[in-house]
């Protein structure tokens, strides 16, 4: 049916489901008619970034109002911020698996109240790339965990959970596609390595805390390469983990 799925037996027994980050609720707005024609969301780790983002996209489809600022739906809330475009959603999810995560969690109901259908969720932002060219766009086919496997491992009581990060590979290959008529933005499909941590995790040298030597860290980083990995983030496998088991069509 397209239909964004939960998979939470007791919404269905909640008087009312409040989506606590993002100001928003289903007794206090009319989440079908603010939300139940958006097609595409764009989320991303900075708020400045996703509201110009969501300008750039008025511009784009010549929507009334293009060019002035936009207001931001989770004005309520100073977790995310949250901005509308006609049809696409500009959403910040700050930095890292336990931020991505709490904003996935409540967009997805949020998409699910609205009753949105054939939703493409696609997740822009920087990284550090690995053996490519400065300024590449990676599209993620995979996403990965630091000992590169495709699976994201989420503790659930105390039971460690283990889901499938695979993303996309049509929705990749689309834009791999798109990109062939933008000059000046070298593009590759290739698996994208999510960390817990921007220091120690990704092999970095200034941090508080380094218990490797330069050599170790580049043998960790040949080894990544040859794995597939083409960039290092904080955020994909969550991404990517949450969007599968909710039906979708996602993109990193």
């Amino acid at each position: 049916s397209g239909l964004v799925l939960v998979k939470n037996p007791h919404l269905d027994l909640m008087e009312e489901d409040i989506l606590y980050h993002l100001d928003l609720g289903t007794k206090t707005h009319n989440l079908p008619a603010m939300f139940g024609d958006i097609k595409f969301v764009c989320v991303g780790g900075s708020p400045n970034r996703m509201r110009a983002f969501a300008q750039f996209m008025q511009r784009e489809l010549g929507l009334p109002g293009a060019g002035e600022d936009v207001a931001d739906i989770c004005s309520g809330s100073d977790r995310y911020a949250m901005y509308r475009a006609g049809p696409v959603l500009s959403i910040s999810h700050g930095m890292g698996i336990p931020s991505i995560s709490i904003m996935l969690h409540e967009l997805i109901k949020l998409l699910h109240h609205a009753k949105c259908r054939d939703v493409t969720i696609i997740r822009i932002g920087t990284s550090g790339g690995l053996g490519i060219e400065a300024g590449s766009v990676v599209i993620t086919d995979t996403a990965v965990d630091s000992s590169f496997q495709p699976r994201f491992e989420q503790v659930v009581l105390d039971d460690v959970v283990v889901r499938s990060t695979e993303l996309d590979k049509d929705l990749a290959e689309e834009l791999l596609a798109c990109s062939r008529d933008i000059a000046d933005f070298p593009t590759l499909i290739g698996h994208t390595m999510c960390t817990y941590d921007f220091y120690e995790g990704q092999g970095r040298l200034d941090g508080a805390l380094c218990s490797f030597s330069s050599e170790k860290k580049l043998e960790y980083l040949r080894r990544a390469y040859d794995a597939g990995v083409r960039n290092i983030e904080m955020e994909s496998t969550a991404f990517a983990a949450l969007c599968g088991l909710c039906g979708l069509k996602g993109e990193s």
